[in-house]
């Protein structure tokens, strides 16, 4: 009996230090899925340097990043006359917000042509627009176009197809600033639609 009484005292700290233990292994797992990363690339302190544009909008009003804080803001890059890259993008979009529910009215896709010599303001809104009417189109002139491409680094380079006629061989990637004006994301052109839904959602609920 001797032997037994001064057993159960051991035991039962062994017991406790095993439950102590266990529960500052856990912690920290609990704390990893509660911040569950983005799915796109978080570029958030990556130092890229891109402060943001000062162009027109499809509907002739000034357009600056900054008028859209308290919203996340997708910023794409291309041409109404691209075959495929763009209207795919756009369609992935489109279909992003729709899933968004209530949320969607706290994201702005913004579309910037890289080629105002055949992109009109009216051209321009009416390609956006039918794939959703939420879109907005930007342009620039040409100097405003390069500069704001260089700033993004967006390359494109003109592409002839033959007599007055040519496209643009360009890049077809995207960036998203948080609601609180700063870059965060660097968006892909096979990044999936419940990725960027899932990356928006958390830009918006962190803010």
């Amino acid at each position: 009996m001797k032997n037994g009484k001064q057993r159960a005292p051991i035991l039962n700290r062994r017991r406790y230090l095993q439950v102590l233990v266990g529960g500052l292994v856990f912690a920290p797992f609990t704390v990893l899925a509660a911040a569950e990363p983005f799915r796109t690339s978080d570029v958030t302190e990556a130092g890229l340097g891109i402060h943001g544009f000062d162009l027109k909008d499809h509907h002739g009003k000034p357009c600056r990043l900054t008028q859209f804080k308290g919203k996340a803001v997708l910023i794409f890059f291309g041409l109404t006359s691209c075959p495929y890259d763009c209207p795919t993008l756009l369609a992935k979009l489109a279909m992003v917000l729709r899933g968004m529910g209530g949320d969607a009215s706290s994201i702005q896709v913004l579309f910037m042509t890289l080629d105002p010599q055949r992109d009109t303001p009216i051209l321009l809104g009416g390609y956006l627009t039918a794939f959703h009417p939420l879109f907005l189109g930007l342009r620039g002139d040409e100097l405003q176009t390069r500069a704001i491409a260089k700033q993004f680094r967006i390359s494109y380079q003109k592409i002839p197809l033959g007599k007055d006629n040519y496209t643009l061989d360009h890049s077809a990637y995207g960036y998203v600033f948080g609601p609180d004006g700063r870059l965060r994301l660097f968006i892909q052109p096979a990044a999936s639609t419940s990725d960027i839904r899932h990356d928006l959602k958390k830009l918006i609920h962190e803010a």
